[in-house]
């Protein structure tokens, strides 16, 4: 008894925690960008899924981006079609284009929404292509080497995402844009992810990712950083402690934040709950990135 009493009071103390952050957040817009582990493992998934729904449900906006790489891929293979990469980025075919339409816009896409509503959250998947949100032109590589329909976002018309959000739905968009000619280009779902947060003004961008979050050292997770700065995170990538493929993503936190996002987390989330644990905690779990110190 005295054991379940204690169990009750932490629950309630966590509650209480969250009070501030509620009241600091209810009725701004949240961009979570949805990939790795959490939308493979089952468990993970629908611990995302609640995290969500608990945004939704103490009011907040959340907004889902989401990615499907290996998805794809998987697919591809079956298809007997070999995947080429170039510095990361997939080189995309007109064919490998409506695949990855197929699978983003379709499966993964429709699963996401069916697993929100499950909850009793109204959800909309939709792709940039719908509403023309988000329009493209061709992207090529650092190299300046064609990597065929890949896309590099031009502009975000937030126009169908803003009805959807003050309908009362989550949107949920998979990274397919288009361009003035109506060609299918694939999207880097980071980059779309950080495009959409700062076209809706959001208060907040968050990246769930099969990492702790930003490390001082890549391969030892007590030295995650709790928070950086622009500056810092500047500072760290120029003289090579944040390196490989969190350079990328370190980018897109920074782009993010110079189109007025308030601020981006990195997160793990191979962590049950870690979007409430970052938002609604005083500690967090991941990496925070701000413009300046808070």
């Amino acid at each position: 008894m005295i054991h379940k009493m204690k169990s009750e009071i932490l629950k309630a103390e966590v509650l209480v925690e969250a009070i501030p952050y509620i009241r600091r957040f209810a009725g701004s817009v949240v961009v979570v960008k949805y990939g790795g582990s959490a939308m493979v493992d089952e468990a993970l998934c629908a611990s995302v899924i609640q995290d969500i729904a608990m945004l939704k449900y103490i009011g907040l906006k959340p907004v889902v981006v989401h990615g499907g790489g290996n998805e794809i891929t998987s697919l591809l293979q079956r298809l007997g079609k070999k995947t080429e990469f170039l510095d990361g980025l997939r080189v995309t075919d007109a064919e490998t284009a409506k695949i990855a339409e197929m699978v983003l816009s379709g499966s993964i896409g429709k699963g996401l929404v069916e697993n929100l509503q499950s909850v009793g959250i109204p959800s909309v998947g939709i792709s940039g292509k719908d509403g023309r949100t988000l329009l493209c032109s061709k992207k090529k590589d650092e190299k300046g080497r064609d990597l065929g329909f890949v896309g590099q976002i031009d502009s975000v018309d937030t126009t169908l995402l803003h009805t959807l959000i003050d309908k009362g739905f989550v949107p949920v968009l998979s990274p397919v844009g288009t361009d003035v000619q109506s060609h299918t280009y694939n999207v880097n779902a980071d980059y779309a992810a950080s495009a959409v947060a700062g076209a809706l003004d959001a208060q907040k961008l968050i990246f769930l990712t099969d990492v702790e979050g930003i490390l001082k050292d890549k391969d030892d997770a007590s030295t995650l950083f709790s928070s950086l700065t622009e500056l810092e995170a500047l500072g760290y990538i120029k003289d090579g402690t944040i390196v490989g493929g969190m350079i990328p993503k370190v980018q897109c936190c920074l782009d993010a934040l110079d189109k007025g996002v308030k601020s981006v987390h990195v997160l793990d989330g191979r962590v049950p709950h870690a979007l409430l644990l970052e938002i609604f905690t005083t500690e967090g779990i991941g990496t925070m990135v701000t413009k300046e110190s808070l």
